[in-house]
């Protein structure tokens, strides 16, 4: 009995190894990329994204092969940028979870299991799926009444996979939270759930049928869109059954040229309507890839495949709100204030480096004439703001930029004069106003501007008597903070510190190389010994420098 129990379990222990393996690497990885001196001369920015390249690929190459929900993990992973440098996501973002197919016979038993006497009502079953993903595979079928369906079948065995894999990531995010610098600023148990909840909820393709019957909702009135509808009585835990809606890869220009549909009027249609999802309703497609995109043969377009929708608070699309009007009038300072306020940007930290390099992204991508990519460049220089930083963007925000720059890259495939600033100007003007489009701009924002000086002005008394009790009683403390000049003092002590250790190293490199020449060679181990912790303190220093340059880097932008 323990013998057989002892079995069972090496299966276990041999895929924990295998995940252990592999984070164990990328944390190595990391580190060793972080290190000036692993860089043949000078550590350029061309070097470092060509080995950033190298490392994402091998990333995304393991995250396949570690299986199905280390592919949802990358995915998860790309709304990151807080945890992984920029080449690492954009890889990840282009992730797709392509794998080969499981048998007919298995689906033909799943949605006997699932479906029981209802699975009569299906017939023509196609037994070539219409494509395989990490988590099921889709194959076209009719109904009975001639309905014309698709069937979305879950991989056989994939829930206890999932919650093995589950239950590795908690113990990996425990060790990182444990380590001084890993866990510096991140909460890695709250992250592992959070990977385990959408994971889990992913797996119940219900969630999914609800998802696609709301955002079908939004467009019924649009013609421009079409969203399968679900059939309730063949949708299950594991089975979902949507209509079969044909069409042309959105991607495909020549397709589209051939059917004689105008790939400009479908980049627009796909642009106005991923901006009426975040302005209007707050429900959007978190993975509008390609794949997930096709082309009806009168032009409008298609959305498939709802298992990954964001949702947008109405705290956080007043927020975006404030952060548009800010944009708009290039208050950076203003802007830095709402990235604040939303949880962009944590509290109590030095924003002058942030606010200079928030102005310069409005001078360069806001500045006409627009360039083609501008949501791209934003979004980079996001992600290469937050990553390594006190800072971080919600999910619900990089998926939206994300999104964005999907539909961005799309619509320069199907039209290179495209322009989503141009397409988005009558979506974000209600955003701009308090109280809907119609409203006096001006005043809204004289009104707002009065209330906030009047509430500080009633304050001003209470605020001043406060101060004067508190240093009648001596506890007024008066506290400067430098900035800049705080930070570059700091950097100039490490560097004589390190200066001075680089001496001594080379004196004992001295005395060791003289001793060792003398009749008792012996005596040179005892320099060697002392050059030890000296060398450890020395290279500490360097990673502390290198810190400090980063953040210079950064300020100086």
């Amino acid at each position: 009995m323990l013998l057989a129990q002892r079995l069972a379990a090496l299966p276990r222990m041999m895929r924990a190894l295998t995940i252990w393996r592999t984070v164990l690497t990328l944390l190595f990885l990391l580190w060793w990329d972080g290190q000036r001196w692993t860089y043949r001369g000078e550590a350029s920015p061309e070097q470092r994204s060509v080995r950033q390249s190298l490392r994402a690929r091998w990333l995304t190459r393991e995250l396949i092969r570690l299986g199905s929900a280390f592919i949802k993990l990358g995915q998860l992973l790309s709304a990151r940028p807080d945890i992984l440098p920029a080449g690492w996501v954009e890889e990840l973002t282009a992730l797709q979870d392509s794998v080969p197919a499981f048998g007919f016979d298995r689906v033909q038993t799943m949605l006997e299991e699932e479906l029981g006497q209802r699975c009569a009502e299906v017939i023509d079953l196609d037994p070539e799926p219409l494509g395989a993903a990490s988590l099921a595979q889709v194959h076209r079928a009719s109904l009975r009444s001639g309905r014309q369906v698709v069937l979305k079948v879950q991989r056989p065995g994939l829930e206890a996979l999932f919650r093995l894999d589950l239950e590795v990531m908690q113990q990996v995010a425990a060790v990182l939270q444990r380590h001084p610098s890993w866990g510096r600023g991140r909460d890695w148990p709250a992250m592992a759930r959070e990977c385990r909840r959408v994971l889990l909820r992913e797996l119940d393709f219900r969630v999914e049928a609800q998802y696609a019957a709301r955002f079908r909702q939004q467009f019924l009135d649009d013609e421009r869109v079409r969203v399968p509808g679900v059939v309730w009585e063949l949708s299950t835990r594991r089975v979902l059954c949507l209509d079969y809606l044909p069409g042309i890869k959105v991607n495909d220009r020549e397709a589209l040229v051939a059917a004689e549909i105008d790939p400009s009027a479908v980049a627009e249609i796909g642009a106005a309507s991923y901006l009426q999802q975040l302005v209007r309703y707050g429900f959007f497609h978190a993975d509008p890839h390609p794949g997930n995109l096709a082309v009806a043969s009168d032009g409008a377009l298609i959305y498939y495949d709802f298992g990954m929708m964001g949702l947008l608070s109405d705290g956080l699309r007043r927020r975006l709100g404030s952060m548009v009007r800010a944009a708009a009038a290039r208050d950076a300072a203003g802007l830095v204030e709402e990235m604040q306020a939303a949880g962009v940007i944590t509290g109590g930290i030095d924003v002058g480096p942030v606010r200079r390099l928030v102005r310069m992204m409005l001078q360069e991508a806001l500045t006409p004439p627009f360039s083609s990519n501008v949501i791209d460049k934003l979004s980079g220089d996001l992600y290469d703001l937050v990553y390594g930083q006190p800072f971080r963007l919600p999910v619900e925000l990089i998926f939206v930029m994300r999104a964005l720059s999907t539909f961005e890259g799309v619509g320069r495939t199907l039209d290179p004069a495209f322009s989503l600033v141009a397409i988005a100007k009558p979506y974000l003007l209600p955003l701009m106003t308090s109280s809907g489009p119609g409203s006096n701009d001006l005043l809204n924002e004289l009104g707002r501007q009065v209330g906030a000086i009047s509430t500080r002005a009633a304050a001003l008394p209470r605020r001043l008597d406060e101060s004067l009790e508190r240093l009648e009683q001596g506890d007024l403390q008066l506290q400067v903070r430098l900035g800049e000049s705080d930070r570059q003092f700091r950097r100039m002590t490490l560097a004589q510190q390190s200066i001075g250790q680089s001496v001594l190293l080379g004196c004992l490199a001295l005395s060791a190389a003289i001793l060792g020449a003398s009749a008792n060679p012996i005596w040179s181990l005892a320099p060697v010994a002392a050059a030890l912790p000296v060398s450890l303190g020395w290279f500490r220093m360097q990673v502390k420098l290198k810190r400090e340059q980063r953040l210079d880097q950064i300020s100086t932008k």
